[in-house]
């Protein structure tokens, strides 16, 4: 048998491929197992259930409750507020302007270009604001600058998962007399709730984990803001700060937090796969 250039291509990609998947996989494992080995030392039940103490960063007592809280309070807000604007305008996108062509393109375009903005920049933009207005760093302020880091985001990961719809299932349902709106809420999404799910699940991943956005917006403090005109600390922000510190026992601390915030993120991932699972059945086939 002859050894043909096509088969050769075939090879190298496969080749290039699975160099490639180990590159990433043992990049991941290094990263967690290192996190894990300098930040489970310096883990205790007080450091996740107290706020800190006077000279927390200097090596004293405390924890880092006030972060945990802030995060979920932050990140938790800025995906609600996200999803109230994206998910009505990915399903608009994809059954009332499915025939316009040029114009989704156009839209899905600016998305994407809004997704590739640094995020120090949706800080910056947020502050500028917050001048104009007067408003002073806050909870608010940040979760609506962290809305608008993730709306494209998530507008397009929804976008994706709304596009293997078949144009065949929008056909039918509007031949049995529904309108398009009964048809995106009560179809397509109840055929892409898992592909959803995903979308919100990243959104929430990437708000929870980014600092530049709300470095001049929701602020830092030691306390659990009670308002939403209150700062608030972030775990990303508490890792920040603690790194920068050059006392050893505050730069352990700081790995301790890196775990706590990527528990954090494997239990929603969890409880998106268990919620698309228990949805999985509503989806269409055919």
């Amino acid at each position: 048998m002859k050894w043909k250039p096509k088969n050769a291509e075939e090879g190298f990609f496969r080749v290039l491929m699975f160099f490639s998947t180990v590159i990433i996989v043992v990049a991941l494992l290094m990263i967690i197992i290192s996190i894990l080995y300098k930040g489970l030392p310096a883990l205790s039940w007080a450091m996740i259930s107290q706020v800190p103490a006077g000279g927390f960063y200097f090596g004293r007592e405390g924890g880092i409750l006030n972060a945990i809280v802030g995060s979920l309070y932050l990140a938790g807000g800025a995906t609600l507020l996200a999803t109230l604007i994206g998910l009505p305008l990915a399903l608009y996108i994809n059954v009332h302007l499915v025939c316009h062509k040029r114009l989704v393109n156009g839209i899905r375009f600016v998305l994407d270009l809004l997704w590739g903005i640094p995020s120090i920049v949706y800080g910056a933009f947020g502050f500028a604001i917050m001048s104009y207005f007067g408003i002073r760093v806050s909870l608010l302020a940040g979760i609506i600058t962290v809305a608008l880091l993730i709306v494209p985001i998530m507008v397009r990961a929804m976008d994706e998962a709304l596009k293997v719809v078949p144009h065949g299932l929008l056909e039918s349902s509007l031949s049995l007399g529904s309108t398009r709106a009964e048809t995106a809420y009560r179809v397509f999404f109840r055929q892409c709730l898992p592909g959803l799910s995903t979308a919100v699940l990243l959104s929430f991943g990437r708000a929870i984990g980014d600092a530049a956005s709300i470095l001049f917006t929701a602020g830092f403090t030691d306390y659990i803001p009670t308002s939403l005109n209150q700062p608030t600390a972030t775990l990303p922000l508490a890792i920040f700060f603690q790194l920068s510190s050059p006392i050893p026992q505050v730069q352990e601390r700081a790995y301790a937090s890196a775990v706590v915030l990527v528990f954090i993120i494997l239990v929603v991932s969890i409880l998106a796969r268990i919620m698309s699972n228990r949805y999985q059945k509503n989806k269409i086939n055919f």
